[in-house]
């Protein structure tokens, strides 16, 4: 039998290097798991390693057991400038100690000292005892310690630290390293060393003097005048620095050495931490590497989990059986639901069936509107009508002891209420779970969902239609087996993610942003989009061919300026007129294609440097957009059924918690410009109504003014003033015409984040102009900056930014090594903060928006949101009514919740049209 060879882990070099690299990672019950996963993956890489190579006999991972030790009695700022762990770190320590654990190895901590002074201490006895030793970390503290027979090794590096790697590193040898980190100090630790005594300096001083007393006895000797007087002054801290760095190796041995000895983790209890926690990749390991013991093991823990057994799933063809799933939905107080349609429009979509889970595993599909075969030979398949279907479920969807969990829960919403069924509160939707805790990190789409918290990839749509396109595709067409193995799996999953995501909102602190403000607006978004907007269709077909008009005439203009006619919307086609046939100045490549740049930039570019073709084309992209986007579009997508256009809008796809539109998007229609406006005044209200359109007055100002606390700017808000005519009085001297718009742009540019360059762009002037006046903002507004820079800060430090409302606006850039990567999460978060304390505040005005019109009698109904904007059709002879209740509800929507220091200001406008109403 060879020597023992004992291997000491510095446990918290290795969970340090495990949260660092790896992205934020939660286990099914919602707790951090990313240092955990890391750790635990490095530690059993380092066994297998040790097994192939040295086959060590002992092993044990070292922890401290807290931040307060002998030494912060000896100076109580030791470490003092250490910031604390990450917030998501922190419930990561214990499963971490449960990781070593399960792995059958030794985890050893001792409250009042650090893991160096135990590691110290095992080495001194194990040495004794006739032992190698090898320490597992490359932390330079450690280096004092290497001997014969005692190393390091660093894993990183996959290099081991001997006599001559210190010497070589240090200047000294292993023996006089503490000599040198008393004089050179620690800035992580806080040890004050002499100040101005670096590495180098501090070696020479060793080699000289041979220890810290020498140092001092031998002050005298030393040439050099300050660094003899800097030495005088810190014989104090010298000696105490030197306390402070030596290691304490008589700490009584929590196990004996032979308690160490290393022997193969059981394979069932690591299989059950790996299992727990959702570490499939390990658990599939440990199957393939454990043998007969392994695999028995992995398959105990997944036999805990219920799978996803397509077979187990019910059609659900009968009454008696459809009452029994309602009855079990009932008896739990929970169920799953889903709908599955012939169409993503939900106000045009044919229900063809509901799908229900009541457990993991447990989910059923009953289809209302199947068919087999197409056109006049179709013929419905075995199954229930659709209002029996309908009517055995009202009552259960209407249940208030029931809790409903949905996935985009507002489409199914709408989708019911179109056949007269409501689903009301208790309800979640794992859409916007998942949104308010992990805003930022990604999608929140069930399949991403599935994939990421249970590891688990559902059914697609193509491959049950075929491979058809989803917009095309027709569900009822899909026989019935395949649709509910489709169906009731959708259903089993939101159920399940349901589990994972409930549990995390308490923990990460979001549960206020979720029940308060995402999810009472799903019921009022709905009704937003059932009731859609009026459209005029004429006006619509007249802008379209006024617009069809001038992008002919600036077609023949540009092509008679460019020498020939080209195709003017192939960037490709468009950068070789400009550059290669025109030779117009400054044309820049792409790196990637080679070809020229034309987008807005670069054409605002040319465009202002006088050149007329450039601003045509300008012109013609800006028509053709408005006319293929818009006028023709929104042609197309009027309801034949309502006369009206109904859009969609997303609730979870942006980080920062504003709403966006589509099919069609209502929020992008200019408005700065006539042509903008035009289209605007092409939506109209019914007869004998109005449309209302109530706005935020620079709200995200105001809410800069308070965040940033800027007395000046809350001034002017409380007096109701002028906030740009403040800035351009502060910045440029004067107030007038022209100042007031360029402080407008500065006002609204620097709480974006803008670079000096960007406001050159805008405003037409030079950088160091605009590099001038940004300084002179933050010189008269300072805490503005000190805002920005606080949030960044956060940013860094947590991972994410919240608004006045706890809205976690996460920024996985933020700590980006590519620098323009990470200067744009940086600009991201001072915006997200205000951007979605905005988006907050106007949700939950739309939230109180109808009891308040209810209790006051009033037939308005919401019809729009358009970022700071609030649009509703009015009766006529309520007008007046209407702008009290609605000015009343949106200047008090932070409350109770969040209390401001500057007032919120609604502007008010009506009109037959939505561009009158401005």
């Amino acid at each position: 039998m060879g020597k023992p060879h004992l291997y000491l882990v510095d446990g918290s070099g290795f969970i340090f290097r495990a949260y660092h690299r790896l992205p934020p990672l939660t286990d099914p019950q919602g707790t951090p798991v990313g240092a955990v996963y890391g750790f635990t993956a490095m530690l059993w890489k380092l066994v297998n390693e040790l097994n192939a190579a040295e086959a060590p006999s002992h092993l044990a991972v070292v922890l401290d057991a807290g931040s307060h030790t002998f030494r912060n009695d000896m100076y109580a700022d030791y470490k003092a400038n250490r910031p604390p762990p990450p917030e998501d770190l922190l419930p990561q320590f214990p499963l971490i100690r449960d990781a070593v654990r399960a792995f059958s190895i030794p985890c050893i901590e001792e409250a009042g000292v650090e893991a160096d002074d135990i590691i110290a201490s095992y080495a001194k006895v194990a040495l004794a005892a006739g032992y190698d030793v090898t320490i597992v970390s490359s932390d330079k503290d450690l280096m004092q310690l290497v001997e014969p027979g005692l190393d390091l090794y660093d894993t990183m590096a996959n290099k081991r630290i001997d006599r001559e790697a210190v010497i070589e590193k240090f200047g000294v040898p292993p023996e006089k390293v503490g000599e040198v980190l008393a004089l050179m100090g620690d800035t992580a630790d806080n040890i004050p060393g002499v100040r101005g005594v670096g590495p180098k300096t501090a070696a020479e001083l060793i080699v000289q003097f041979g220890d810290v007393e020498g140092v001092i006895a031998g002050i005298e000797a030393i040439r050099k005048p300050k660094l003899k007087a800097t030495l005088a002054e810190s014989i104090n801290m010298a000696r105490l620095s030197r306390e402070l760095v030596r290691l304490k190796d008589d700490v009584p041995l929590a196990e004996p050495l032979d308690a160490l000895g290393l022997r193969p983790p059981p394979p069932a209890p690591l299989a059950a931490f790996l299992g727990k926690h959702g570490f499939k990749a390990m658990l599939a390991k440990l199957s393939r590497e454990g043998g007969d013991e392994g695999r028995a093991a992995t398959a105990a823990v997944q036999a805990e989990q219920p799978k996803f057994v397509h077979a187990d799933y019910e059609t659900v063809t009968t009454a008696e059986r459809l009452h029994a799933w309602i009855m079990d939905a009932r008896a739990v107080g929970v169920v799953a639901i889903d709908t599955e349609t012939d169409s993503v429009d939900q106000m045009r979509a044919r229900l063809v069936g509901v799908s229900l889970a009541t457990a993991p595993g447990c989910a059923c599909y009953i289809p209302v509107d199947h068919r087999s075969g197409d056109g006049l030979l179709a013929e419905k398949v075995d199954q229930l009508g659709l209002s029996e279907v309908l009517e055995a479920l009202r009552p259960l969807l209407a249940d208030p002891a029931v809790l409903k969990v949905g996935q985009n829960l507002k489409y199914d919403m709408v989708v019911l209420r179109q056949h007269g069924i409501e689903l009301l509160a208790p309800f979640d939707d794992t859409m916007l779970l998942s949104y308010a805790l992990d805003a930022g990190r990604g999608h929140h789409g069930m399949d991403e969902l599935s994939a990421k918290h249970l590891g688990h990839t559902p059914i697609s749509f193509k491959m049950v239609t075929g491979g058809v396109a989803s917009a095309k595709a027709d569900f009822s067409q899909v026989p019935l087996r395949a649709a509910t193995d489709y169906a009731a799996e959708d259903a089993d999953v939101t159920l399940r993610l349901h589990t994972v995501f409930k549990d995390r909102l308490w923990r990460e602190q979001v549960t206020r942003i979720y029940e308060q403000v995402d999810r009472p607006l799903l019921p009022v978004v709905a009704s937003m989009e059932i009731a859609g907007i009026r459209v005029d269709r004429a006006a619509l077909a007249g802008l379209s061919a006024a617009y069809e008009i001038e992008i002919a005439r600036l077609e023949g203009e540009i092509h008679e300026a460019a020498g020939g006619p080209f195709t003017i919307g192939s960037p490709k086609q468009l950068g070789e007129v400009l550059f290669e046939r025109m030779k117009l100045p400054s044309g820049r490549k792409s790196s990637k294609t080679g070809a020229w740049a034309t987008d807005v930039t670069e054409l605002e570019r040319l465009a202002e440097s006088g050149i007329e073709v450039a601003a045509k084309v300008l012109e013609w992209r800006q028509l053709s957009k408005l006319k293929s986007t818009y006028t023709d579009a929104l042609q197309a997508q009027i309801n034949p059924k309502t006369d009206r256009v109904h859009t969609n809008f997303a609730l979870a796809a942006t980080t920062t918690g504003r709403l966006s539109s589509n099919d069609p998007n209502l929020q992008n229609i200019p408005i700065r410009t006539e042509l903008g406006r035009r289209i605007r005044h092409a939506f109209v209200a019914a007869p004998g109504h109005v449309l209302m359109a109530a706005d935020y007055n620079q709200i995200e100002l105001r809410l800069v003014a308070h965040v940033a606390d800027v007395p000046e700017l809350k001034a002017v808000y409380a007096e109701g003033g002028d906030v740009h005519a403040l800035t351009a009085r502060e910045v440029f001297g004067e107030v007038n015409r022209d100042t007031r718009a360029r402080a407008k742009t500065i006002n609204f540019s620097i709480i974006y984040g803008i670079s000096a360059f960007g406001l050159a762009q805008r405003l037409g002037i030079d950088r160091g102009e605009a590099a001038r006046y940004i300084d002179l903002y933050f010189s008269r507004f300072p805490g503005i900056r000190n805002y920005m820079a606080e949030t960044i800060n956060a940013a860094k430090d947590k991972g994410f930014v919240t608004t006045l409302f706890g809205r976690k606006c996460h920024a996985p850039l933020i700590t980006s090594r590519n620098q323009g990567e990470r200067q744009f999460a940086e600009r991201a978060v001072v915006n997200a903060r205000i951007q979605g304390t905005a988006a907050d505040i106007i949700k939950r005005a739309m939230v109180a928006m109808p009891p308040a019109l209810a209790a006051g009698g009033l037939g308005a109904r919401m019809l729009l949101q358009v970022h700071d904007e609030l649009v509703f059709e009015v009766p006529e002879g309520e007008v007046e009514a209407t702008t009290a209740v609605v000015r009343g509800v949106m200047e008090n929507a932070h409350r109770p919740l969040v209390e401001l220091s500057v007032p919120l200001g609604v502007e008010v406008g009506t009109g037959i049209s939505w561009g009158d109403a401005h």
